[in-house]
């Protein structure tokens, strides 16, 4: 498990001093924990469950939720169908950037939490607070970028197909050159999950 822990440290991004941090712990116990050489405590996994939304049985067992991913990744674009998106025959009122917080309400409204969650934060490779008020995007104001290793797996993938090329998978760099065009930013987030899960 401790090994899971560096892993889960750089899919959040952050470095050994800021993940001690957050844990309240210091930077050479971190290490020590990341290498095998001291355990793992209670405390610290609730701590990565709690305040960094990191999946319980991933931490224990090293695996997602099959079940779940399936299920998520073929309802995370639900909220097309209220978009003006004619191309992709979706005749709703809403502009197509709304589509992810839309689809979560549909899916919190049935009950399914953690689908909504990853439908609100696939959209290029999520939508950060900054972004919003920069571009000025008619979406509520949060972040939206994706947290936990599912829904970063899940917007990862999406990332190679498109709604109007359906038997047409993307390769790496055409993912990159589309993605490019929404900034440096997203890039990055992509090419960091790459390195992740390739």
């Amino acid at each position: 498990m401790e090994s899971r822990v560096k892993l889960i440290r750089k899919t959040l991004g952050l470095t050994q001093e800021q993940l001690a941090q957050r844990l309240g712990i210091g930077k050479a116990a971190l290490s020590m924990i990341e290498t095998g050489k001291a355990g793992f405590s209670t405390r610290n996994k609730n701590i990565l469950v709690q305040d960094l939304n990191v999946n319980p049985e991933w931490i224990e067992s090293g695996v997602v939720d099959p079940v779940f991913v399936e299920e998520a990744a073929m309802l995370h674009d639900i909220g097309v169908v209220l978009c003006d998106a004619p191309k992709i025959h979706c005749l709703g009122t809403h502009a197509y950037i709304e589509h992810g917080y839309l689809g979560a309400e549909i899916l919190r409204q049935e009950g399914l939490p953690k689908h909504a969650d990853v439908a609100e934060r696939h959209t290029g490779t999520g939508i950060t607070y900054e972004q919003i008020i920069r571009e000025q995007l008619p979406i509520p104001l949060q972040d939206y970028t994706p947290r936990t290793l599912e829904e970063r797996l899940i917007c990862y993938a999406d990332k190679f197909f498109s709604k109007t090329k359906l038997n047409k998978e993307k390769t790496i760099e055409q993912a990159i050159l589309s993605l490019s065009k929404f900034g440096e930013e997203g890039v990055r987030r992509f090419i960091h999950w790459s390195e992740m899960f390739n």
